[in-house]
């Protein structure tokens, strides 16, 4: 039975793992795609990335779909009933953030074409492919996404704060955190 080394915080169990084979640092150019890992990015805020991934399904029912077009227009309401839905984080400011998030979102779209555009220039397009020894050495903010922050923070969007947006870049790629021995790096080699 061929064993692969991976990063030591996904061995927690399937779902971790399946998560950190199949998503956790591919490049992402979807601006739909782009806006689900925003939301379940926000919504992980003082909460356990596990917790986030547990209840994401319930998450794409709750916000049709990650439909920033549709999410947009969410009304009182539709915050209400979101409030009630307890197979999401019931946090009132992160739902209102992830209707102010879809209304930024959609402005940086007219502005650059694309979120995608907007957010990669800011790796100059190219993934940051960090060379990590151990996942000490793993930071929870660069230079990068203080300035990303600000500049998300600038244009409306909610609970994007350092942390947040760096951990947004290393789920989709824009920064590659895999440790030198997991086999998603050597596979990349």
């Amino acid at each position: 039975m061929e064993t692969k080394i991976r990063c030591a915080w996904c061995e927690k169990d399937d779902l971790y793992r399946d998560y950190h084979d199949n998503e956790w640092g591919n490049p992402v150019y979807d601006d739909d795609k782009l806006f689900e890992f925003l939301v379940l990015e926000t919504f992980q805020a003082g909460l356990s990335w596990y917790t986030i991934l547990k209840k994401r399904d319930h998450f794409r029912k709750a916000f049709d779909q990650f439909d920033y077009k549709k999410v947009a227009l969410y009304n009182e309401a539709k915050v209400q009933e979101l409030m009630q839905n307890e197979g999401i984080i019931r946090n009132q400011l992160k739902i209102r953030g992830t209707i102010s998030n879809a209304i930024a979102f959609m402005k940086v779209q007219e502005e650059f074409g694309s979120f995608s555009k907007y957010i990669w220039g800011f790796v100059n397009h190219q993934p940051i492919v960090n060379n990590l020894k151990s996942m000490s050495e793993i930071k929870a903010t660069t230079e990068i996404s203080d300035v990303l922050s600000k500049d998300l923070k600038k244009r409306g969007f909610k609970f994007v704060g350092s942390t947040v947006v760096y951990a947004h870049m290393q789920a989709t790629g824009m920064v590659d955190d895999h440790v030198a021995n997991c086999w998603k790096r050597t596979a990349r080699a």
